[in-house]
C-alpha cells in the first residue's frame, strides 16, 4: 500500500512516499520510495523536486496553492523515472497534524476535523492555519484521495490527569480545553517503539525520550505509552525552543505590557518568534551556531546553552521520579542526533542514578541509530534518528483498514 505523507508550511510542501504491507501492524518490507516537495508556493515560479532512489527529478512551474503542489508532486512521481505508474496507486495522503483539541488520534479529514483545528489555531498559530487551508483545498479539488490527519496529541492521550492538568478552574479545562496536551507525538511514538525493540529485557520499560531540535520536548514513557510531556497547552511551551520562550510565567507578560505599553498580541509574537535560544544569545537559535560562538568566548551563547540543558535535565529528573526509576534514555531530533556536547551535558554527573555516557561512542561521527551509554551502566542510552513520517504512514494505513467511514474520535486521558 502506497501512502504519501505531507508536511506543510505556509509556502512550502514536503512529502515522503512509502510502500507499506497492507496488513495492520506489519512493519516487514516497509520501503521509502521517494521524498520531495515544492518550494515558494504562490510565487511566480516554484521549484518542484523529488528523489527516488538514485533518481533526482526537478522542475520549475507555477504553483498557486497546496492543492496544485500535491498535484505537481504526483505528476512528477508518475513521470518517466518516477516510482509510480499511476496516481491511482496512492491509497491516501497522511498529515502530521498538530492540534485538534477534543479531536485527536488518527482521523479521516472532514468538516468536523477542520473546525476542531480552527478552534485551536490560537495555540498552534504556526501549524494549524496552513494545514486547515491546505486540507480544505485538497479535499475540494482531489475528492477521490482519502486525507488522514494523525494528530501529535494522540500519543499523549494516556497521560494521567495528575500530569496533564494545570491548577486552573475546572471550567477552563472542560469548556476551553486548557491542559497539557503534549506534542511531537509521532517522534516520541517512534522512539518508544524502537526502545521496546532495543531494550527487550525491561518489563515494563521505563524510558525518557528527548526530542531535541528547532522545537524540543521531553516525554516520559512507561511500557510504550506516554505518561508525561514537557509541552503543555501549545507547542510554544516546555523547553526553550529555537526562537520560542518555552515555559513562562504569564504574570511576567502583564508586567512587561504595563512597563512598555505594548499589547499582549504584540508581546506574544515576540515570545514565539524572537525569544528562546535566539533571544537569549542575541544571535542564532541554531545549536551549531551557539556551540561555535560559545567556544569562541560568547557568554550569552553559553548561557543560552546552559539554560536549555538545565531545562532538559529538569524534565529528565522529574521523569525518573514519575516512572520510579529508569531503564533507557533516547535522543532524537536535529540536536539530539547531532550534538555530542548537548547529550554529554544533559547526562553529566548522573552516575549514581545508573546513567553514564561512553565518551568515545558519544563523540563518534555517525548518522545511524547507536548506543552511546557506558556498557557497565544500568540505564541504556541510545541515539535514535526519528522517523515521524513513517509513523504517520503506518497510522494512515491502519486507519484505512478500518473502512472508508472511519471517523474522528475524542481525546481521552488516563486516570
Amino acid at each position: 500500500m502506497k501512502i504519501l505523507v505531507a508536511n506543510l508550511g505556509s509556502t512550502s510542501f514536503k512529502y515522503r512516499l512509502f510502500d507499506l504491507p497492507e496488513k495492520v501492524g506489519s512493519n516487514d518490507g516497509e520501503r521509502e520510495l521517494a521524498r520531495g516537495g515544492v518550494e515558494r508556493i504562490g510565487a511566480a515560479e516554484s521549484r518542484v523536486y523529488a528523489t527516488a532512489g538514485s533518481t533526482k527529478l526537478e522542475a520549475v512551474r507555477q504553483v498557486p496553492d497546496h492543492a496544485v503542489a500535491l498535484t505537481a508532486a504526483l505528476e512528477q512521481l508518475t513521470a518517466e523515472g518516477g516510482p509510480l505508474k499511476s496516481v491511482d496507486e496512492v491509497a491516501a495522503v497522511g498529515f502530521k497534524a498538530v492540534h485538534g483539541g477534543r479531536v485527536s488520534g488518527v482521523v479521516r479529514v472532514g468538516p468536523d476535523v477542520l473546525a476542531a483545528m480552527e478552534e485551536m489555531a490560537a495555540v498552534a498559530p504556526a501549524h494549524n492555519p496552513p494545514y486547515v487551508k491546505a486540507m480544505r483545498l485538497l479535499g475540494e479539488r482531489l475528492p477521490a484521495v482519502p486525507l488522514v490527519a494523525a494528530f501529535e496529541t494522540g500519543f499523549h492521550a494516556t497521560i494521567p490527569d495528575r500530569n496533564a492538568l494545570y491548577a486552573v478552574p475546572a471550567e477552563w479545562v472542560e469548556k476551553h480545553l486548557v491542559r497539557r496536551w503534549g506534542f511531537h507525538g509521532a517522534s516520541h511514538r517512534f522512539v518508544a517503539t524502537r526502545l521496546g525493540e532495543l531494550v527487550p529485557g525491561a518489563q515494563p520499560l521505563r524510558a525518557v525520550s528527548c526530542h531535541l531540535g528547532g522545537s524540543s520536548s521531553v516525554c516520559w514513557i512507561r511500557d510504550g505509552r506516554s505518561v508525561g510531556s514537557s509541552m503543555g497547552m501549545s507547542p510554544q511551551s516546555g523547553l526553550p525552543q529555537n526562537n520560542r520562550a518555552g515555559d513562562f510565567d504569564p504574570f511576567a507578560l502583564l508586567h512587561v505590557a504595563k512597563q512598555t505599553g505594548r499589547g499582549f498580541e504584540d508581546l506574544l509574537v515576540e515570545l514565539s518568534g524572537k525569544a528562546g535560544l535566539a533571544g537569549m544569545s542575541g544571535t542564532s537559535g541554531d545549536m551549531r551556531d551557539l556551540e561555535e560562538a560559545a567556544a569562541a568566548g560568547s557568554r550569552r551563547a553559553q548561557t543560552a546553552i546552559d539554560v536549555y540543558v538545565a531545562s532538559i535535565r529538569h524534565w529528565l529528573g522529574a521523569g525518573i521520579v514519575e516512572l520510579g526509576g529508569l531503564d533507557a534514555i533516547a535522543f532524537a531530533g536535529g540536536i539530539g542526533e547531532n550534538s555530542p556536547l548537548t547529550r554529554a551535558a544533559v547526562l553529566a554527573g548522573l552516575e549514581d542514578l545508573g546513567i553514564e555516557i561512553d565518551s568515545q561512542a558519544n563523540d563518534a561521527k555517525a548518522v545511524t541509530e547507536r548506543e552511546i551509554g557506558a556498557r557497565t551502566a544500568r540505564v541504556k542510552v541510545w541515539v535514535i534518528p526519528t522517523n515521524e513520517e513513517l509513523i504517520v504512514a503506518r497510522q494512515t494505513r491502519d486507519l484505512l483498514a478500518d473502512g472508508p467511514h472511519a471517523a474522528s474520535h475524542t481525546h481521552k486521558r488516563g486516570g
